[in-house]
């Protein structure tokens, strides 16, 4: 969906921080520019968006984020599921690209955007309190969600997507901007193949498979 390797929503960071390198550079000379040009470095790497090759199984749930497990917990999931389910939670931190992914193939049957405060995204409460972006996804094996919690900075979510799209697995279809935390809910019958501070990679590491009955 997304193939630059730069996401277009970092072009007016980049530029704005290119020019005022460009300026002080200019006026100031060039070891007054250091700082901006280490800065426009810095956003341009963060809004990176690299090509990856992803397996195709629909036995397979894929991570939908680079970052860290922060927890795997048993819960229950009343917004789509509805009923009880897995959650893996994925912190990233500003190093971490920050495309997010579809775990699985399918439509997404369910979207919700929320409004929120302003809490780092590794705090537990920032889960229910910060804006928020869930999606859920079926597909003929299974319903997921999955939920781009925004840290600090507040409307920081863009979506690519709206209801009725279908994704296939390991396509783009958001991002989250400076800091950020994604959550997967599965069912209980997907055996959760990774442990809390585990590093997975958005599309690439297999989060879960699917269990044989």
């Amino acid at each position: 969906m997304v193939r630059n390797p730069i996401v277009k929503e970092g072009y007016t960071y980049i530029a704005i921080l290119g020019l005022v390198t460009i300026i002080t550079a200019l006026n100031l000379g060039a070891p007054w520019a250091i700082i901006p040009g280490i800065l426009t470095a810095f956003v341009t790497f963060f809004f990176r968006n690299p090509k990856r090759n992803f397996p195709d199984d629909d036995n397979l749930i894929l991570s939908p984020a680079d970052g860290k497990v922060m927890g795997i917990a048993e819960v229950y999931d009343d917004q789509f599921l509805n009923d009880k389910g897995l959650k893996v939670t994925i912190f990233l931190s500003v190093f971490d690209v920050h495309v997010n992914r579809s775990p699985v193939r399918g439509e997404i049957k369910f979207q919700q955007y929320t409004c929120g405060r302003f809490k780092p995204a590794y705090k537990e409460s920032a889960a229910c309190e910060n804006e928020r972006h869930a999606i859920g996804l079926e597909n003929e094996k299974m319903r997921v969600l999955v939920t781009q919690i925004a840290g600090i900075l507040a409307r920081r979510i863009v979506s690519w997507v709206t209801l009725g799209t279908v994704l296939k697995q390991g396509e783009r279809y958001g991002l989250i901007k400076f800091g950020s935390c994604t959550e997967l809910i599965v069912p209980p019958t997907v055996e959760i193949l990774v442990k809390k501070g585990d590093r997975v990679i958005g599309g690439k590491t297999v989060i879960g498979r699917v269990m044989e009955e």
